[in-house]
Parts: structure tokens; sequence; C-alpha cells
């Protein structure tokens, strides 16, 4: 049984100095070495969305979102609101 306490924080943000990419963040996963750089580089960028996924089957939402993020990057238009719809019961 999965507790509600086994989830991972992301957020989705478009890079606004380099490249106009869309990137994710895994916030819960940071370390100490890199959790200052890659906080700092989510919020120089334009916010898109975030959440949190059941780390149940986390593999399978990371490779959705990575699916996702390649979608977008290029060039295809999805609302945040598509985007998590297409985590389903991924999302906790």
């Amino acid at each position: 049984m999965a507790f509600e306490s086994e989830k991972t924080m992301f957020e989705v943000y478009r890079e606004t100095v380099y490249g106009n990419q869309f990137r994710v963040v895994y916030f819960t996963e940071l370390q100490d070495h890199n959790k200052a750089s890659e906080i700092n580089r989510a919020m120089a960028g334009e916010h898109y969305t975030d959440g949190f996924i059941r780390d149940l089957r986390k593999d399978d939402a990371k490779a959705i979102i990575d699916g996702l993020l390649s979608r977008m990057n290029d060039g295809e238009a999805l609302a945040p609101e598509q985007f998590l719809a297409a985590l389903g019961d991924h999302l906790a």
C-alpha cells in the first residue's frame, strides 16, 4: 500500500534565457549539490504547471512527462490542463 507521502513534487517551466525550451525539475529528488542551481534555474523560467506524481510507477510518469516536453519543444501547443490530464492517475 502506498502512502500519501510517497510522491514527488515537480514543476514544468519554460526557460527564458537559453533556447526557450520547456524543462522539468523534480524538487523532492534534488540533492544538496544541485538543489540551489536547479531551483534558481526554474525560478528564472516561466512557470507552466506543477504538481505531484505518485512514487508508485514514477518512472512511467517521468516517461510521459518527457514525451510531453518533447512534443511541446517541437512546437505542439498544450494547455497546462491537457498536460496534467495526460498524466492521469500518475498524479497524486
